[in-house]
């Protein structure tokens, strides 16, 4: 039997003409365009903790809105096209952009193994590798790693998260990135816990510079 495709957003049927998401709900996605206006949101998010060249997001993120059920599909149906789909699109954004033109690799927020070996796929995986292609940086997954599990954050507070995220992250060859321009990549930045882990850890390898980028930002 042959289902046919359907959109990530609504459900409704795609035509031949369209991938993941139908013609109305890409329409009435909630886009920030923060990267070509308002560039210092992102970054304000994560003013005083970490130094960032460059911050953006593409999509706003509510409950119960579309870019929660597309994220939902994202990383607990293994829709994994979706990632795809945005780091294509917004791919595509940056790379008209002086502000990203000189990013050397992009380095993706690690999943736990145990964590990885149960999804199967990191859900910023192809996200990352589409921005990638489109600034013509490597794309590389294994020199940040996340050393121990967490629990779901969507109940913590903003202290509780960052005091559970401090030591959670690790380098395996710093000399791998020295001196590079770094563009890390995540799903959803809300607190900005999990990237000011991630920063703190990356901002320790000799000379390099460290831009971050994710595909929604919680309102």
């Amino acid at each position: 039997m042959i289902f046919p495709m359907v959109c990530e957003a609504c459900n409704s049927a795609l035509t031949d003409n369209e991938t993941t998401l139908c013609t109305s709900c890409r329409h009435h996605l909630p886009v920030t365009n923060y990267h070509f206006n308002n560039k210092e949101v992102v970054k304000k998010v994560l003013y005083g903790r970490v130094k960032l060249e460059n911050a953006s997001a593409l999509l706003h993120f509510s409950k119960k809105g579309i870019v929660q059920q597309i994220l939902h599909n994202l990383k607990y149906r293994g829709h994994e096209d979706i990632g795809a789909f945005l780091g294509k699109w917004f791919g595509t954004e940056l790379a008209t952009l002086e502000d990203y033109k000189n990013i050397d690799v992009i380095v993706p927020v690690p999943l736990y193994k145990t964590k990885m070996r149960e999804r199967g796929y990191n859900q910023v995986a192809k996200f990352g590798k589409e921005i990638a292609i489109a600034l013509n940086a490597t794309y590389n997954d294994s020199v940040l790693i996340k050393t121990k599990p967490t629990k779901t954050q969507v109940f913590k507070g903003r202290l509780k998260r960052w005091n559970d995220d401090g030591a959670l992250f690790n380098i395996s060859d710093q000399q791998q990135l020295a001196g590079k321009h770094i563009l890390l990549v995540d799903d959803i930045i809300t607190t900005g816990a999990t990237i000011e882990a991630c920063a703190t850890v990356l901002l320790k390898i000799n000379k390099i510079k460290l831009s971050v980028v994710t595909m929604a930002i919680a309102d």
